[in-house]
């Protein structure tokens, strides 16, 4: 049996770090999602198109995205602790600036700035991770990260929502901006570096550019890395826009449009724990094999329940499913990536969450653009999260083919 520096680690430690190391990685999220119910708001006090608000969204993503490419490498070269630290304090900058941001043009470059200052908890988390565990006990702890990672989107909303109804939208992101500030705090007095100076030596020996092309030369990490962006594109494209075809189309206020999405983080939650069960038994390949089925036939499944007429039932009982299909799909891509990357495990995940968020980012624009003039519908919205799932069951047994995957080491 491999031996790993996770393995003299108490329980009582394990459940800091996983408190900790959750919260880091959702402040990526929360800073994206936060101030989804806000969007019709920020349409009419800028006078400007839903498709224009939407693209502030894409803004965090792909600020998001970039952040994850240059936090990840250096956390590899340098250790977790410092990019960590540095980058968190750019978070909480940017996000009083968005507070001030007196146009949406500078709104969107201080969303970018945002979404860069939040890059580096998700990677650094599931380096840290990777660093002090491996085999089926990697499972267990990248799962709590993945519960995080995929609950927050759809938790966030419901948390901005009521904040709406205390303060204006520039109040989100001064919560934003308290949120970075506690995690940086914490960070300084209860994230050890995990990745030592003698490792640092070991691993210099190749370049940022050697790691890069040590993990592109993999098919499956290329498989499930095009499995996780399809997926968040499909998560992310319901999430931008949702605010117009739930407020706008079905009537919900900010409250209930938030309680929707209480609902729907259920689905993840459901999915993420038994995903964490299921990939340590049989293979978190083999876990990929349904849930990416399953993301498909929900996505086409509320296209057929639009057209028909069957109305706000028709949507959210297949998007639920959708959601929770999302929870089974999230831990099972991070095992398979970083359980065969252990000595590149910050390039590895820079590489992962810049292509979720960055792909996401350049493909949820579609849903506004597909609609035009027209409104938002629960076509338009599940026609680009039935097209993001063929691409990723095309990935899965094209290119990974779970028949040739190894299973996971105990």
């Amino acid at each position: 049996m491999v031996l790993h520096p996770g393995d003299a680690i108490t329980a009582r430690r394990r459940l800091l770090y996983v408190i900790l190391l959750g919260a880091l990685t959702a402040l990526g999220p929360f800073t994206i999602d936060l101030y989804l119910p806000a969007f019709p708001v920020l349409e009419a006090d800028f006078h400007t198109t839903a498709a224009a608000i939407q693209l502030t969204l894409t803004g965090t993503m792909i600020g998001f995205g970039l952040g994850q490419l240059i936090v990840g490498p250096l956390s590899d070269k340098v250790g977790r602790r410092i990019p960590l630290l540095a980058v968190t304090a750019l978070h909480v900058l940017a996000s009083v600036a968005a507070a001030l941001a007196p146009t949406l043009e500078l709104l969107a470059v201080t969303r970018v700035l945002m979404g860069a200052g939040a890059a580096a908890g998700g990677v650094v988390a599931a380096a840290i991770v990777r660093d002090l565990f491996g085999g089926k006990r990697l499972v267990v702890m990248l799962s709590r990260l993945a519960l995080v990672s995929g609950v927050a989107p759809v938790l966030a909303p419901l948390v901005g929502s009521q904040l709406l109804r205390v303060m204006p939208w520039r109040g989100i992101f001064v919560v934003l901006a308290v949120y970075g500030a506690v995690m940086l705090v914490s960070a300084v007095f209860f994230i050890p570096e995990t990745l030592p100076r003698a490792r640092r030596q070991e691993r210099g020996a190749t370049t940022v550019w050697q790691r890069y092309l040590s993990v592109f030369s993999d098919r499956v990490f290329i498989g499930v890395l095009i499995i996780g962006g399809m997926t968040f594109s499909g998560l992310f494209s319901y999430l931008s826009a949702s605010p117009f075809l739930f407020q706008d189309g079905y009537g919900f206020d900010a409250q209930l449009y938030g309680i929707l999405f209480a609902v729907n983080s259920l689905g993840v939650v459901l999915g993420v724990q038994a995903a964490s069960r299921l990939a340590a038994r049989f293979g978190p390949q083999w876990v990929l094999a349904w849930s990416t089925g399953v993301l498909f036939v929900a996505g086409a499944a509320i296209i057929a329940t639009d057209q028909l007429g069957l109305g706000l039932w028709g949507t959210i009982v297949p998007l639920f499913v959708f959601m929770t299909a999302c929870g089974f799909t999230f831990p099972c891509v991070q095992v398979l990536a970083l359980d065969r990357h252990g000595k590149a495990a910050g390039t590895a995940q820079s590489i992962i969450g810049a292509t979720n968020f960055g792909v996401a980012g350049l493909i949820t624009p579609v849903v506004g653009w597909i609609a035009s003039d027209a409104g938002i519908t629960a076509t338009t919205m599940a026609t680009v999260m039935v097209s993001c799932a063929a691409v990723g069951l095309l990935s899965l047994w094209l290119v990974v083919r779970p028949r040739t995957v190894e299973r996971l080491a105990p």
